[in-house]
Protein backbone atom coordinates (compact mmCIF):
# COMPACT_ATOMS: atom_id res chain seq x y z
CA UNK A 1 0.00 0.00 0.00
CA UNK A 2 1.18 3.68 -1.00
CA UNK A 3 0.49 7.01 -0.05
CA UNK A 4 1.32 9.91 -1.66
CA UNK A 5 0.69 13.21 0.20
CA UNK A 6 1.87 16.73 -0.05
CA UNK A 7 2.15 19.39 2.39
CA UNK A 8 0.28 22.75 1.62
CA UNK A 9 3.81 24.38 -0.17
CA UNK A 10 4.07 21.23 -2.22
CA UNK A 11 6.40 19.44 -0.47
CA UNK A 12 6.38 16.08 0.69
CA UNK A 13 4.21 15.48 3.97
CA UNK A 14 6.56 14.92 6.78
CA UNK A 15 4.84 13.05 9.00
CA UNK A 16 4.09 10.23 6.27
CA UNK A 17 6.79 8.13 8.02
CA UNK A 18 5.89 8.46 11.68
CA UNK A 19 2.11 7.54 10.31
CA UNK A 20 3.17 4.95 8.29
CA UNK A 21 5.14 2.93 11.13
CA UNK A 22 2.23 2.46 13.07
CA UNK A 23 1.15 0.00 10.11
CA UNK A 24 1.98 -3.08 11.47
CA UNK A 25 1.24 -1.94 15.13
CA UNK A 26 -2.20 -1.93 13.45
CA UNK A 27 -2.01 -4.92 11.73
CA UNK A 28 -0.95 -6.96 14.65
CA UNK A 29 -4.01 -5.87 16.26
CA UNK A 30 -6.43 -6.13 13.55
CA UNK A 31 -5.53 -9.84 12.51
CA UNK A 32 -6.39 -10.57 16.87
CA UNK A 33 -9.70 -8.77 16.65
CA UNK A 34 -10.93 -10.34 13.14
CA UNK A 35 -8.67 -13.89 12.98
CA UNK A 36 -8.41 -12.74 8.92
CA UNK A 37 -5.18 -11.41 7.51
CA UNK A 38 -7.65 -9.97 4.78
CA UNK A 39 -10.05 -8.43 6.50
CA UNK A 40 -7.13 -6.88 8.88
CA UNK A 41 -5.52 -5.57 6.14
CA UNK A 42 -8.69 -4.06 4.79
CA UNK A 43 -9.07 -2.27 8.17
CA UNK A 44 -5.64 -1.38 8.06
CA UNK A 45 -6.22 0.39 4.55
CA UNK A 46 -9.62 1.78 5.68
CA UNK A 47 -7.71 3.53 8.65
CA UNK A 48 -5.02 5.22 6.33
CA UNK A 49 -8.09 6.00 3.71
CA UNK A 50 -10.00 8.21 6.59
CA UNK A 51 -6.46 9.49 7.75
CA UNK A 52 -5.88 11.23 4.58
CA UNK A 53 -9.28 12.17 3.70
CA UNK A 54 -8.98 14.87 6.64
CA UNK A 55 -7.09 17.90 5.74
CA UNK A 56 -3.52 18.92 6.70
CA UNK A 57 -5.00 20.86 8.88
CA UNK A 58 -6.69 18.65 10.87
CA UNK A 59 -4.46 15.93 11.03
CA UNK A 60 -1.90 18.16 12.13
CA UNK A 61 -3.99 19.25 15.44
CA UNK A 62 -4.13 15.67 16.11
CA UNK A 63 -1.90 15.50 19.65
CA UNK A 64 -1.66 11.64 19.07
CA UNK A 65 -1.64 10.48 15.28
CA UNK A 66 -0.68 6.96 16.73
CA UNK A 67 -3.91 6.55 19.29
CA UNK A 68 -6.29 8.19 16.50
CA UNK A 69 -5.47 5.48 14.10
CA UNK A 70 -5.35 2.74 16.82
CA UNK A 71 -8.89 4.11 17.79
CA UNK A 72 -10.26 4.33 14.31
CA UNK A 73 -8.70 0.85 14.06
CA UNK A 74 -10.78 -0.39 16.36
CA UNK A 75 -13.99 1.23 15.66
CA UNK A 76 -14.03 -0.39 12.28
CA UNK A 77 -13.02 -3.63 13.93
CA UNK A 78 -16.06 -3.81 15.49
CA UNK A 79 -18.46 -2.84 12.66
CA UNK A 80 -16.46 -5.55 11.00
CA UNK A 81 -16.86 -8.23 13.70
CA UNK A 82 -20.51 -7.39 13.97
CA UNK A 83 -21.81 -8.07 10.37
CA UNK A 84 -19.22 -11.16 10.31
CA UNK A 85 -21.34 -12.70 12.51
CA UNK A 86 -24.12 -12.92 10.29
CA UNK A 87 -21.47 -13.82 7.23
CA UNK A 88 -20.29 -16.78 8.80
CA UNK A 89 -23.45 -17.95 9.43
CA UNK A 90 -24.04 -18.37 5.47
CA UNK A 91 -20.28 -19.97 5.24
CA UNK A 92 -20.18 -23.58 4.16
CA UNK A 93 -19.14 -25.59 7.19
CA UNK A 94 -16.91 -24.10 9.60
CA UNK A 95 -15.27 -21.55 9.83
CA UNK A 96 -11.40 -21.28 11.13
CA UNK A 97 -9.43 -18.39 11.85
CA UNK A 98 -6.32 -17.88 9.26
CA UNK A 99 -3.22 -19.87 9.88
CA UNK A 100 0.20 -17.69 9.50
CA UNK A 101 3.04 -19.16 9.32
CA UNK A 102 6.67 -18.22 10.79
CA UNK A 103 7.65 -15.09 9.23
CA UNK A 104 10.80 -16.07 7.70
CA UNK A 105 8.33 -18.87 5.68
CA UNK A 106 5.52 -15.53 4.28
CA UNK A 107 6.27 -16.32 1.17
CA UNK A 108 3.13 -14.39 -0.82
CA UNK A 109 -0.56 -12.54 -0.70
CA UNK A 110 -0.87 -9.11 -0.30
CA UNK A 111 0.92 -8.79 2.81
CA UNK A 112 3.75 -11.58 2.24
CA UNK A 113 5.96 -8.96 -0.07
CA UNK A 114 6.51 -6.32 3.08
CA UNK A 115 8.58 -7.69 6.29
CA UNK A 116 7.11 -4.80 8.30
CA UNK A 117 3.69 -6.50 8.05
CA UNK A 118 4.26 -9.47 9.44
CA UNK A 119 2.38 -10.54 12.52
CA UNK A 120 4.08 -11.17 16.11
CA UNK A 121 3.76 -14.33 17.13
CA UNK A 122 2.91 -14.83 20.68
CA UNK A 123 0.29 -16.94 22.18
CA UNK A 124 -2.45 -14.26 21.92
CA UNK A 125 -2.17 -15.67 18.15
CA UNK A 126 -2.08 -19.59 18.88
CA UNK A 127 -4.91 -21.61 17.09
CA UNK A 128 -6.63 -22.13 20.90
CA UNK A 129 -6.94 -18.52 21.44
CA UNK A 130 -8.27 -16.90 18.46
CA UNK A 131 -10.69 -19.47 18.42
CA UNK A 132 -11.86 -18.86 21.80
CA UNK A 133 -12.22 -15.42 20.78
CA UNK A 134 -14.61 -16.23 18.30
CA UNK A 135 -16.77 -17.21 20.78
CA UNK A 136 -16.78 -14.13 22.52
CA UNK A 137 -18.86 -10.99 21.69
CA UNK A 138 -17.71 -8.34 19.64
CA UNK A 139 -17.18 -5.54 22.68
CA UNK A 140 -16.08 -8.82 24.94
CA UNK A 141 -13.42 -9.70 22.06
CA UNK A 142 -12.47 -5.75 21.14
CA UNK A 143 -12.22 -5.18 25.48
CA UNK A 144 -9.94 -7.64 26.04
CA UNK A 145 -8.02 -7.81 22.97
CA UNK A 146 -7.12 -3.94 23.36
CA UNK A 147 -6.70 -4.00 27.41
CA UNK A 148 -5.06 -7.63 27.97
CA UNK A 149 -3.20 -7.95 24.78
CA UNK A 150 -1.88 -4.79 24.09
CA UNK A 151 -2.48 -2.95 27.69
CA UNK A 152 -4.63 0.04 26.59
CA UNK A 153 -6.26 1.74 29.84
CA UNK A 154 -10.01 1.37 29.71
CA UNK A 155 -10.52 5.19 29.79
CA UNK A 156 -9.19 4.17 26.27
CA UNK A 157 -10.69 1.18 25.52
CA UNK A 158 -14.06 2.86 26.14
CA UNK A 159 -14.06 5.94 23.45
CA UNK A 160 -13.28 2.43 20.92
CA UNK A 161 -16.03 0.20 22.16
CA UNK A 162 -18.60 3.06 23.23
CA UNK A 163 -18.90 1.89 26.54
CA UNK A 164 -17.83 3.22 30.13
CA UNK A 165 -14.37 2.14 31.30
CA UNK A 166 -16.39 -0.03 34.09
CA UNK A 167 -18.49 -1.41 31.43
CA UNK A 168 -15.43 -2.35 29.53
CA UNK A 169 -13.51 -4.03 32.39
CA UNK A 170 -16.29 -6.00 32.92
CA UNK A 171 -16.36 -7.16 29.40
CA UNK A 172 -12.66 -8.21 29.62
CA UNK A 173 -13.31 -9.88 32.70
CA UNK A 174 -16.16 -12.04 31.06
CA UNK A 175 -13.51 -12.48 28.16
CA UNK A 176 -10.66 -13.88 30.41
CA UNK A 177 -13.55 -16.33 32.10
CA UNK A 178 -13.92 -17.83 28.53
CA UNK A 179 -10.37 -18.09 27.99
CA UNK A 180 -9.47 -20.26 31.63
CA UNK A 181 -12.61 -22.57 31.33
CA UNK A 182 -11.57 -23.12 27.62
CA UNK A 183 -7.89 -23.17 27.25
CA UNK A 184 -5.94 -26.69 28.53
CA UNK A 185 -3.39 -26.36 31.04
CA UNK A 186 0.08 -25.56 29.52
CA UNK A 187 2.58 -28.14 27.74
CA UNK A 188 6.18 -27.38 26.96
CA UNK A 189 6.77 -26.32 24.05
CA UNK A 190 9.23 -29.27 23.09
CA UNK A 191 6.60 -31.85 24.28
CA UNK A 192 3.96 -30.43 22.06
CA UNK A 193 6.65 -30.72 18.89
CA UNK A 194 7.16 -34.56 19.79
CA UNK A 195 3.83 -35.12 20.14
CA UNK A 196 2.83 -33.23 16.69
CA UNK A 197 5.87 -35.16 15.17
CA UNK A 198 4.57 -38.43 16.34
CA UNK A 199 1.34 -37.80 15.41
CA UNK A 200 3.14 -37.12 11.33
CA UNK A 201 4.72 -40.56 11.78
CA UNK A 202 1.94 -42.13 13.01
CA UNK A 203 -0.35 -40.97 9.92
CA UNK A 204 2.19 -41.52 7.44
CA UNK A 205 2.69 -45.17 8.58
CA UNK A 206 -0.94 -45.88 8.93
CA UNK A 207 -0.15 -46.79 12.68
CA UNK A 208 -3.51 -46.92 14.17
CA UNK A 209 -2.95 -47.81 17.41
CA UNK A 210 -0.15 -45.07 17.42
CA UNK A 211 -2.45 -42.67 16.76
CA UNK A 212 -4.99 -43.58 19.03
CA UNK A 213 -2.29 -43.37 21.91
CA UNK A 214 -1.79 -39.65 20.74
CA UNK A 215 -5.48 -38.66 20.98
CA UNK A 216 -6.99 -37.56 23.74
CA UNK A 217 -10.56 -39.31 24.56
CA UNK A 218 -12.84 -36.23 23.92
CA UNK A 219 -10.35 -35.14 20.99
CA UNK A 220 -12.13 -32.90 18.33
CA UNK A 221 -11.35 -32.02 14.58
CA UNK A 222 -12.42 -29.45 12.97
CA UNK A 223 -11.99 -28.62 9.09
CA UNK A 224 -12.38 -25.28 6.77
CA UNK A 225 -12.40 -25.33 3.79
CA UNK A 226 -14.96 -22.63 2.94
CA UNK A 227 -16.99 -24.78 0.71
CA UNK A 228 -14.37 -24.93 -2.12
CA UNK A 229 -12.52 -27.76 -1.54
CA UNK A 230 -14.16 -31.60 -0.36
CA UNK A 231 -13.64 -30.85 3.39
CA UNK A 232 -16.01 -32.14 6.85
CA UNK A 233 -19.10 -29.90 7.50
CA UNK A 234 -19.29 -30.22 10.78
CA UNK A 235 -16.59 -31.43 13.79
CA UNK A 236 -15.90 -35.10 14.65
CA UNK A 237 -15.97 -35.24 17.76
CA UNK A 238 -13.93 -38.88 20.08
CA UNK A 239 -11.14 -41.23 18.86
CA UNK A 240 -12.72 -44.03 17.09
CA UNK A 241 -14.85 -41.34 14.42
CA UNK A 242 -11.28 -39.65 14.33
CA UNK A 243 -9.12 -42.58 13.57
CA UNK A 244 -11.46 -43.84 11.45
CA UNK A 245 -11.50 -40.31 9.08
CA UNK A 246 -7.64 -40.16 9.28
CA UNK A 247 -7.27 -43.61 7.70
CA UNK A 248 -9.31 -42.91 5.05
CA UNK A 249 -7.14 -40.26 4.24
CA UNK A 250 -4.23 -43.00 4.06
CA UNK A 251 -5.04 -42.81 0.05
CA UNK A 252 -5.09 -39.45 -0.73
CA UNK A 253 -1.65 -38.74 1.69
CA UNK A 254 0.78 -40.66 -0.74
CA UNK A 255 0.21 -37.92 -2.79
CA UNK A 256 0.99 -35.21 -0.45
CA UNK A 257 4.11 -34.60 1.43
CA UNK A 258 3.62 -34.22 5.39
CA UNK A 259 5.85 -31.19 6.59
CA UNK A 260 6.29 -30.02 10.42
CA UNK A 261 5.98 -26.22 10.68
CA UNK A 262 5.35 -23.48 13.03
CA UNK A 263 1.22 -22.57 12.34
CA UNK A 264 0.31 -19.02 14.20
CA UNK A 265 3.21 -19.97 16.45
CA UNK A 266 2.48 -23.47 17.43
CA UNK A 267 3.98 -26.54 16.55
CA UNK A 268 1.72 -27.67 13.31
CA UNK A 269 1.86 -29.47 10.09
CA UNK A 270 1.25 -28.70 6.37
CA UNK A 271 0.70 -30.61 3.73
CA UNK A 272 1.79 -30.29 0.20
CA UNK A 273 0.94 -31.52 -2.96
CA UNK A 274 3.73 -30.43 -6.15
CA UNK A 275 5.40 -27.74 -3.66
CA UNK A 276 1.61 -26.04 -3.30
CA UNK A 277 0.30 -26.05 0.24
CA UNK A 278 -2.87 -27.22 0.29
CA UNK A 279 -3.89 -27.93 4.13
CA UNK A 280 -2.30 -26.18 7.10
CA UNK A 281 -2.88 -27.93 10.65
CA UNK A 282 -2.85 -27.05 14.18
CA UNK A 283 -3.09 -28.65 16.61
CA UNK A 284 -4.18 -28.10 20.89
CA UNK A 285 -2.34 -30.24 22.99
CA UNK A 286 -3.31 -31.14 26.84
CA UNK A 287 -0.62 -32.90 28.83
CA UNK A 288 0.78 -35.84 26.44
CA UNK A 289 -2.34 -35.93 24.03
CA UNK A 290 -3.93 -34.15 21.27
CA UNK A 291 -7.03 -32.38 22.59
CA UNK A 292 -7.93 -30.60 18.82
CA UNK A 293 -7.13 -30.60 15.31
CA UNK A 294 -7.82 -27.62 12.79
CA UNK A 295 -7.53 -28.21 9.40
CA UNK A 296 -7.66 -25.60 6.92
CA UNK A 297 -7.98 -26.32 3.14
CA UNK A 298 -9.59 -22.79 2.08
CA UNK A 299 -7.06 -21.59 -0.32
CA UNK A 300 -8.10 -18.27 0.47
CA UNK A 301 -6.67 -18.61 4.06
CA UNK A 302 -3.62 -20.52 2.40
CA UNK A 303 -1.71 -17.14 0.64
CA UNK A 304 1.16 -16.98 2.97
CA UNK A 305 1.61 -20.58 2.61
CA UNK A 306 1.93 -21.22 -0.83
Amino acid sequence: MTFQSESGDGGPDPSLTVIMSERRQLINLAYRLLGSLADAEDVVQETYTRWYAMSRQQRDAIDSPGAWLTRVAGRICLNVLSSARARRETYVGEWIPEPLPEPAEWTSGRAGGDPADRITLDESVNMAFLVVLESMTPAERVAFILHDVFRYPFAEVAEIVGRTPAACRQLASSARRRLRDAQAPATPAAQRARIVKDFKLALEAGDIDALIGLLDPGVTATSDGGGLVSTLLHPVEGVERIVRSLVHLEGRLSNLTMLERTVNGQPGLIAQEDGVTVSVYAFEVAGDRIKHIWAIRNPDKLRPWT
